[in-house]
Order: C-alpha cells, then structure tokens, then sequence
C-alpha cells in the first residue's frame, strides 16, 4: 500500500447511554478512492464527522496527511473537501457569489478563486446557473454547488458523505464519473447507500456495521471470501440424473444443484477451492457430446456482501 493518506486507530465516539462508534480502526492510501457502508445507524456519519473535525472522539486517534485532526484540526481543514449527508449553503446568495465567498474562506488568492470557481462549475456542471440564487435551485443542483464548494480548494482528500442523494439518473452518473476522474490526484472517502454506485467506482470497499468495521477490501476479494470458493452456472440440454454424476468428477466440485426447465436443466456448481473449472466444464461437455448454452462464473454482488455481513442489524428507533 502507498503512503497513508487517513490512519484511524481504536477511535472511540459515546454518547450517554450509546456508543456509536467502537475500537474502529483503518488506513485509506493516497489517491484511493474507498467506499464506506453501513447500515442506518451504523455509525458511517459520526466517522466521517470526527475525520473532517466536526466531531471530538471520546477515545483513539485519527490522522490526515499525517496530521492529527483532534490536535492539528486547522491543518487538517486545509487539506480536506467535505460534502455532509445534509448540505449547508446560504439560500439568499447566488451560485457565483456563494463560491467566491467559500473560496475566500478557504484561504484562495483572489486570482486562484476566479480560476478555482470556474473549474469547479464545470467539473460539477454549475456552468450555467453560476448567476441563479442557491436557494431558487432544485435539490439536484443545491447537492452539485456543496459538491463544487467541498473541492474548490483544491484538497487532498475528499470525504463525501451521501453525495447523490436528490440526483437523477443522469446526474448520479455525471458524479461518479468526477468521483472516479478525482483519482489519483485526490483520496475520496465516499459513503452512500447506492451500493451499485460503490461497485463502479471504489477500488477498495470498509464495511461497518454497530460501530464495527466488520470488512475492509476489494469487492473481489470480499466475494471470494465470503463465497468460499467459486460457482459457475451451466445450462445443458439433458437430465440430472445422467450429467450430475459427471460433473461430481471434475477437481474441486462440492455440491452441485440441478433446475430443470423442459429438456434443459440449469446447474449450479459449486467448487471448494478457488479454481475456474469452466475450461474443465466445457471439455466435459464437448466429451460427453452434450449441448451447452450457457456457462458462465457466478457472482456475488455488492448487495449480498453487504446483507450478510450486516444481516440482522434493524433501523434505530
């Protein structure tokens, strides 16, 4: 892994009578961009709250850019975007107007703002209401002007907490493509429901769930995992009872299960390494002279990673 960009040991948040946050600790590399899920209630918001400084933990530490964000909060904030679940702006200003001021804020030269607030109305597509009052805005391009205020400095590191929340379709799509165009040149920390959205743009995915990180790696990796090992779906004209008996011969099977559909019967074979047997699959049915119309690896999808390591977890009351 390159050089660290987030480093969170044992951080702790309590509240009376509730602990929201629990012994969590992770790394996010420079230039990653990591997705970070939970269920309601998980504690995915106060995380991101203590990492932008928002939020005191009660115990443990957490480092940006090596900077302690309890201890060093200003430094920290200088090299941070970040997009809360509920976007604070100023109603009354125009997009331009409210821009500027955010960038001044910030710390931009007068020169460095005009150009930053340019870029960033394009990158976010403000481009066109740059002259339109924030609070006459749809929810869609309020969520796009937070979005342009948290990089219009330019950070490091990008937490975004919910970013297409309020999007349509087409707006979701031109988010994630800057989210994934940030990379390497910024870190993004990205939390959302939208777990499709996740599987399409996190090289790396933290699952927490209680409190708890319960899973942090690839998609990949966390399939193959949680799967065991691999299983490959094959459609073959003919019975059970005549082809079950010959896939069991093949290396690694374990289990294979059957749904006959007319004279085709769909199997479901389930291996107990991590090999691809559909090379060995196919010269079985070449072999044996049967006619195959579908053969192909099955896997799991972010949705069912997601349930079975959060499965049981309720919405808080």
């Amino acid at each position: 892994m390159s050089e660290p960009m987030i480093e969170v040991r044992h951080l702790t948040k309590r509240y009376a009578g509730c602990t929201a946050v629990a012994d969590v600790s992770f790394t996010v590399a420079k230039g990653e961009v990591v997705g970070f899920l939970g269920p309601n209630g998980a504690g995915k918001t106060t995380t991101l709250r203590m990492l932008a400084c928002y939020l005191p933990a009660s115990q443990g530490e957490a480092r940006v850019v090596g900077f302690d964000v309890f201890r060093h909060s200003l430094e920290v904030r200088r090299r941070i975007g970040y997009l809360p679940e509920s976007t604070p702006l100023y109603p009354e200003m125009r997009v331009d107007e409210y821009l500027q001021f955010r960038a001044r804020l910030k710390g931009l030269p007068a020169r460095r703002r005009r150009e930053r607030v340019g870029e960033v109305k394009e990158l976010c597509g403000l481009t066109d209401v740059g002259h339109r009052i924030v609070g006459q805005l749809s929810k869609g391009y309020r969520q796009r002007v937070g979005l342009a205020d948290a990089l219009v400095h330019d950070p490091e590191l990008v937490i975004l907490d919910e970013p297409t929340i309020g999007l349509d379709p087409n707006q979701i799509r031109h988010v994630r493509d800057l989210i994934k165009s940030l990379a390497p040149r910024h870190t993004v920390l990205l939390s959302t429901h939208i777990l499709a959205e996740v599987e399409l743009t996190c090289q790396r995915v933290l699952i927490i769930n209680r409190g708890q990180i319960v899973a942090a790696d690839t998609p990949d990796k966390l399939r193959t995992r949680l799967q065991g090992g691999r299983e490959v779906v094959a459609e073959i004209r003919g019975s059970k009872s005549e082809i079950a008996p010959q896939l069991y011969q093949l290396p690694g099977v374990a289990r294979v299960t059957a749904d006959a559909a007319g004279e085709w019967t769909q199997f479901r074979v389930e291996c107990s390494g991590h090999e691809d047997i559909r090379q060995l699959l196919f010269e079985a049915a070449a072999r044996n002279g049967w006619s195959l119309r579908e053969l192909r690896q099955e896997k799991q999808s972010l949705e069912d990673i997601f349930a079975a390591l959060t499965r049981g977890e309720q919405e808080p009351t």
